[in-house]
């Protein structure tokens, strides 16, 4: 056979193998609202940028009538390719053929991408859309799920590693997103579980839908599995493009820098604040208002609302952001809330992302529930983090900084590099009103007007205890500033902590409070 005669035959076997399970399975797909895994990644990836890898590759079951049949790619499509010019390896389950299930061959692909990604210091990328584990293949596919968990594991910290749950991900295949250091959801489509509806209704005799039990709401509002939520595929690819564009390709990286913007957010940081301390404000305006075209890409926007976190860029450079959210639970920190922002605390502090702490809350959340619920196990996580990270770390107290709480917000006793307070921040022990009635009890309980006794005292403790200016005197913070220096003042502390260099103790690792 001459080469031409090769090189046609060759066309014609890829353009059969990239059909996936042929066209009424891509017609039912299409039908159940969703692309096919090839579309899916030629769509996410920059035009003509993706090269496909292993596309002949086939399993090796031959018992359970599987050797007559032939899988396309194994049901997984892998490569490599770039999202706007930036590199990344990528893998895309194709419930096309054979729902997507995972075989020792299909397995195999994805870790061989999973370890090209790893050696060439490159981001992670797996659209995950498959009905399990192939039973046919017994040990064979639940040896391919722990290789691929594996290697999630060793790649943690070192390179980015994002999950895209566009079908079913149910049993083990979980356990892979769960590891990784963001996964995507799109509503109606994504559908995570360990047991499906069937099992539960079986075993627990409870009636429950696949959406209830593991729906994209469900993981990006309840749960917390999912850092980020879209209604359409499109809206979740923009999504993916957005991150990987604000992220370094790898730990040995700082993120690429862009032009610097100013920012356009329309209202002064004087103006954000409310003048009345118990009255609440969203804490995004005072984001918008520090980063460069004020934009801010929120992760686990619908989760654990008492907090914010998430990306935005300082002078075209990446930084990381934490802050109490007074709009929801007056900021105070919980246990969600706390796992939370530790979680997003390591990922900055693995990927040399600066950490910017917008403080304003009244501390821990109190009640039974809570301490039953394991809060001072889940808050010492942002501790740990904090007092562990070694990036630049700079606070602003906004307003409200009492007891734990001013401790766990980046204190300048877990390492912050410089602190900073507005003057309409309190920082003490706990509340005025609280703080006057334990202090003050005796003089208010024998006074003729109790009431006017005790905003008295409210307002003695705020002169002397509950402002700035106390723990300015003390040297925990560097300087109460007014709120149109906050950028500038970032900045420079940015530009001054560039080559920060902190000692840590030599150690295998830590052991954090999991």
């Amino acid at each position: 056979m001459t080469l031409k005669k090769n090189i046609i035959a060759l066309r014609q076997k890829k353009a059969q193998v990239q059909m996936g399970g042929g066209k009424k399975a891509i017609e039912k797909q299409a039908a159940m609202g969703k692309m096919t895994a090839r579309a899916r990644i030629l769509y996410l990836l920059d035009v003509n940028s993706f090269h496909e890898y292993d596309l002949f590759v086939e399993h090796e079951e031959r018992n359970f009538g599987m050797d007559t049949k032939e899988l396309a790619g194994d049901g997984v499509i892998t490569g490599t390719g770039t999202i706007n010019g930036a590199p990344v390896c990528i893998y895309a389950q194709d419930f096309t053929v054979m729902g997507g299930s995972l075989g020792l061959k299909h397995a195999r692909k994805i870790t061989k991408i999973m370890d090209h990604a790893l050696k060439m210091k490159v981001p992670c990328i797996g659209i995950n859309d498959s009905g399990g584990a192939r039973i046919q293949e017994g040990i064979g596919a639940l040896a391919g799920y722990g290789e691929i968990f594996y290697r999630n594991t060793m790649a943690s910290g070192v390179i980015p590693q994002i999950s895209v749950i566009l079908g079913p991900c149910a049993g083990g295949a979980v356990y892979s997103p769960a590891l990784t250091d963001f996964v995507f959801v799109v509503e109606n489509i994504s559908k995570m579980f360990i047991t499906g509806p069937n099992v539960i209704e079986t075993v627990l005799g409870e009636k429950i839908s696949q959406e209830d039990l593991g729906g994209a709401r469900v993981h990006a509002e309840i749960t917390g599995n999912a850092h980020f939520y879209a209604q359409t595929e499109i809206e979740c690819m923009n999504q993916i493009k957005e991150l990987v564009n604000l992220l370094p390709h790898s730990n040995e990286k700082k993120a690429a820098k862009i032009t610097p913007k100013k920012p356009t957010f329309g209202k002064n940081l004087e103006n954000i604040i409310p003048a009345d301390p118990k009255q609440p404000y969203d804490v995004r305006e005072i984001i918008f208002a520090l980063t460069d075209e004020s934009k801010f890409l929120e992760v686990q926007e619908l989760w654990a609302p008492n907090i914010v976190i998430g990306f935005g860029r300082m002078e075209g450079e990446t930084v990381g952001f934490v802050a109490n959210q007074p709009m929801y639970l007056a900021g105070v920190l919980d246990c969600d809330a706390s796992d939370k922002a530790a979680r997003f605390i390591r990922f900055c502090d693995a990927f040399n992302i600066p950490i910017i702490t917008l403080e304003d809350m009244p501390g821990y959340l109190p009640g039974v529930d809570q301490e039953h619920a394991g809060v001072i196990r889940h808050g010492a996580k942002m501790l740990y983090a904090y007092s562990e990270a070694t990036v630049p770390k700079i606070t602003v107290i906004l307003r409200k900084a009492y007891g734990g709480g001013y401790i766990a917000m980046n204190s300048r006793h877990l390492g912050a590099d410089f602190m900073f307070a507005w003057p309409s921040a309190e920082i003490a022990v706990m509340g005025p009103e609280g703080a006057a009635n334990i202090i003050f009890r005796k003089e208010i309980m024998e006074a003729e007007d109790q009431d006017a006794m005790r905003q008295q005292k409210v307002e003695e403790y705020i002169e002397k205890f509950a402002n700035p200016f106390v723990a300015a005197s003390k040297g925990y913070i560097d300087a109460v500033i007014e709120p149109k220096e906050t950028r500038e003042l970032i900045l420079h502390g940015l530009e001054v902590s560039k080559n920060k260099d902190d000692y840590r103790p030599k150690k295998k690792h830590g052991v954090p409070p999991f």
